[in-house]
């Protein structure tokens, strides 16, 4: 009877063995279901970088729209963007638009502000953004973007623009006896396409696409200097009256619609400044030396300077040019002259454009015999 139960035993340990070898090769956790996990509600995050712009009656918003849910999985649909707007301090917001937008869009839209809103006097106009999933849920209403609501100056008529030496002269038609003190905002556009980047330390920066000018409120002020300028560039000018007001503690812009553009290209027809300082000193020839008369002057500081030319005559003649080529530096050597004579001398300068200054005050000097 021992024997026949230890040949059981053997028997069953044999099937055993196979069987834990088999279990040995499926993989851990294959086939084992996971703690449950609660389903996604797909609400967009919300919006916090909205911001708000008014120019006359219209009011342009701007946002980034996310790329993730609330679970912080990746929003695959087009999302439903309601805009709305609160005034003051009243409950609720009125909704303004509904738009459907991608997921990472660079978000931007303008309302039309009707005209309860466009007068009296000025009061808080609260702006928000709220993105909704397919049922209708959200994460909540964006940062707010608050702009004035009420009357706005006039706006800017009679703008243009005149090329100087020294900058671009803007000018405007000044605003009515009535109007209340304003700042002239310039918005400048580069319309030329910017050039290559150049490389090395004295590389010279590109042209910014946009500038903006400021020009204060006070007084009757209806022009302002751009000095700012590049030659060989054209440029779009466009002009707006702000008004900075304060609403609930903080100071507003209230600014007129923008004006009508302006284009203008920056020809380069101007000289360099006239040369100053000339003065004239003769020398006897001596020990074998010629008779000369040495110039000498301050250096033009204009960027464009190509040189200088120099002029001469002597008493009832007409000048006479005597440098035939440019000078580079402010001085000049005159050694084709007579001892006994004198002589009358006058320089100008003359630009890489072509264009040649008037002529110095003129310097006298006699050469003296040997």
């Amino acid at each position: 009877m021992q024997s026949a139960r230890t040949l059981s035993a053997r028997q069953f340990a044999a099937p055993l063995a196979t069987l834990t070898a088999l279990l040995a090769l499926i993989p851990a956790g294959c086939g084992m279901p996971g703690a449950p996990q609660p389903p996604t509600l797909n609400i967009p995050q919300r919006v916090t970088n909205l911001s708000a712009v008014r120019a006359g009656n219209q009011v342009s918003l701007t946002w980034k729209m996310p790329l993730r849910n609330t679970d912080k999985m990746l929003v695959r649909d087009a999302i439903a963007a309601r805009i709305c707007r609160n005034q003051g301090s009243a409950a609720g917001c009125d909704a303004v638009a509904i738009l459907h937008l991608a997921p990472g869009a660079d978000a931007a839209y303008t309302d039309t502000l009707l005209p309860d809103l466009t007068h009296g006097s000025p009061r808080a106009l609260t702006y928000f953004v709220e993105l909704d999933n397919r049922k209708g849920r959200s994460a909540g209403l964006s940062n707010g973007a608050e702009i004035p609501a009420g009357e706005v100056p006039p706006a800017v008529v009679g703008l243009s623009a005149q090329i100087r030496n020294d900058g671009m002269l803007l000018n405007w038609t000044p605003a009515p006896p009535d109007a209340p003190s304003a700042a002239i905002r310039l918005l400048r556009k580069l319309v030329t396409p910017p050039a290559k980047q150049q490389e090395g330390p004295l590389a010279t920066p590109l042209e910014p696409p946009e500038r903006t000018l400021m020009v204060e409120a006070g007084g009757s002020t209806s022009r302002a200097l751009d000095t700012n300028i590049r030659f060989g560039e054209t440029y779009e000018y466009r002009a707006q009256r702000v008004v900075r007001v304060p609403v609930n503690g903080e100071l507003l812009e209230l600014t007129s619609p923008l004006s009508d553009p302006i284009r203008i290209e920056a020809i380069d027809v101007f000289p360099p400044g006239v040369p100053k300082g000339l003065a004239a000193v003769a020398t006897a020839g001596e020990n074998g030396n010629a008779p000369a008369v040495d110039l000498s002057w301050l250096p033009d500081t204009d960027s464009d300077l190509a040189g200088y030319i120099v002029y001469r005559r002597e008493d009832g003649d007409r000048s006479q040019r005597i440098s035939t080529q440019p000078i580079v530096g402010p001085g000049f050597h005159d050694a084709n002259v007579q001892p006994g004579r004198t002589y009358v001398y006058a320089v100008s300068a003359i630009g890489q454009n072509g264009h040649e200054s008037a002529r110095s005050t003129e310097a006298q000097e006699t050469v003296p015999a040997p």
